[in-house]
């Protein structure tokens, strides 16, 4: 019989959240906390993260219970999701479920679906996700969602596949940045109008999980192996260098793609966005290597190569398995989109350096008044993004997933995405169906962006 065993998220501050059963049983993280009447409970308040190593003392940061990342949520396809979000914060905060396609009441994005929860409050949250996928759970509340998040405010949710894929071992890792002073304290500095008119709060330090890079993780030669990688942090845009395997990407942003291996393996992974990927420990019993590669357009000036996750060979091989394979298409997205009868919407991003961004000529605050459009549900739409300012520009649709079309709108990549990345000077286009009612966000998914001035929403009847 096959063996299940996972790697969860590596301990810390976090460790009772995230043990291991014992040896031959499914390993699963101990769950969130309970209440009576059903409801997982999720109290924001402080956290602290051992980025340093020892004996240097933990980071004061943010988290859910005490943790950051917060509580693995983790249920069937559907089963529904019930959490009692308490706010021990000293400001107003949401809770945010980007990628998951539920009700507008529920997307727990304050000042538009729901007021944001006051500190010392509390909210429940209640619904049945349709998709399985990987997702991360973090405020949405105005102006103070950059701060909460870049300390540590943010978890992951799992909802699993009714047949998942054959796998030896699981590893949920969520990668982030800090920036510390000289006193290794993280530095309280979102609302710089440096940071959100440039590049957004970028740090130096990066984690994965409750710890400061690499993460080491140990397998057996030979074991299959699934990573469903997130990347936590405000603004930086990664680009990860694989070594030692091709890995089979099987998911983006919780949606499955048609499988396919990353060109010159590498891939980039924008603000909050979610890869899931599969591949076989070398059977040689050399490492497996994910490496953030220096150099790119949200780098650091001067950053080199780093490590971020090593897999380590320890142990006997493995029984040799079958070829790697992809995840059955979500029957629920559309199979094709008719781009001939979409409406089609363009949005230009200006601005930035000394002056806020603008969307459209328009520098936002707040929710506009009035939606950027208005299509009645299940109308296909087709939205061009011009980038005309000097970063790359990570802009997302929630509670919709989008095709990223071909340069002349003749087909679209064969994958779903929730957010897509612009590179200075250029444009994107995508296309979705809007077949989810309510008033929903097109915006940055770098909340410093966000507060700068790159939000909109749009509405669907």
């Amino acid at each position: 019989m096959n063996r299940d065993r996972r790697l969860i998220l590596r301990t810390g501050v976090s460790a009772a959240l995230w043990a291991a059963f014992g040896e031959g049983a499914p390993a699963q993280p101990a769950p969130a906390r309970v209440a009576a009447d059903g409801f997982r409970l999720l109290e924001a308040g402080p956290a602290h993260a051992q980025l340093l190593a020892a004996p240097a003392p933990a980071v004061p940061a943010l988290g859910y219970d005490s943790a950051t990342p917060g509580p693995l949520l983790r249920l069937r396809k559907g089963e529904e999701l019930k959490v009692r979000l308490t706010n021990k914060l000293a400001e107003p905060t949401s809770l945010c479920w980007p990628g998951l396609r539920i009700a507008n009441a529920m997307a727990g994005i304050g000042g538009l679906t729901q007021p944001a929860v006051s500190p010392g409050a509390s909210f429940d949250y209640r619904f049945t996700p349709p998709d399985s996928g990987f997702n991360l759970y973090r405020p949405h509340a105005g102006a103070a969602t950059a701060g909460q998040i870049g300390r540590g405010l943010y978890g992951p949710l799992i909802v699993d596949e009714v047949a998942p894929p054959a796998r030896d071992l699981e590893a949920i890792v969520a990668l982030a940045d800090w920036s510390l002073d000289a006193q290794g304290q993280a530095r309280d500095d979102f609302s710089d109008p440096v940071a959100a008119h440039g590049a957004g709060h970028l740090g130096a330090l990066l984690a994965a999980n409750n710890g400061a890079t690499p993460l080491t993780l140990n397998a057996a030669p030979g074991a299959r192996m699934r990573l469903r990688l997130a990347n936590a942090a405000n603004a930086r845009i990664m680009v990860i260098g694989v070594e030692g395997v091709k890995p089979l990407i099987i998911a983006l942003d919780g949606q499955p793609a048609e499988a396919f291996e990353p060109l010159h393996n590498n891939f980039p992974i924008g603000p909050g966005a979610r890869f899931d990927m599969m591949f076989d420990m070398p059977r040689d019993g050399k490492p497996v290597r994910f490496v953030l590669l220096g150099g790119g357009a949200a780098a650091i000036a001067g950053e080199t190569d780093r490590p971020l996750i090593v897999f380590t060979a320890t142990g006997d091989p493995l029984a040799q398995r079958p070829p790697l394979a992809g995840l059955d298409a979500n029957p629920l997205l559309p199979i094709e989109i008719d781009l001939q009868r979409a409406k089609r919407v363009d949005m230009t991003i200006a601005g930035g350096g000394s002056v806020p961004f603008s969307l459209n000529g328009a520098t936002a605050r707040d929710w506009p008044a009035k939606p950027l459009f208005s299509v009645a549900r299940g109308a296909p739409v087709t939205l061009g993004i011009v980038n005309n300012t000097a970063v790359t520009q990570a802009i997302r649709v929630y509670d919709h997933f989008m095709r990223l079309l071909h340069g002349m709108d003749d087909g679209w990549e064969p994958y779903w995405r929730d957010s897509v990345l612009i590179a200075p000077g250029k444009t994107s286009h995508v296309a979705f169906v809007a077949d989810n009612p309510g008033h929903w966000p097109i915006e940055s998914a770098i909340p410093e962006h966000q507060a700068a001035g790159v939000m909109t929403m749009f509405a669907v009847g």
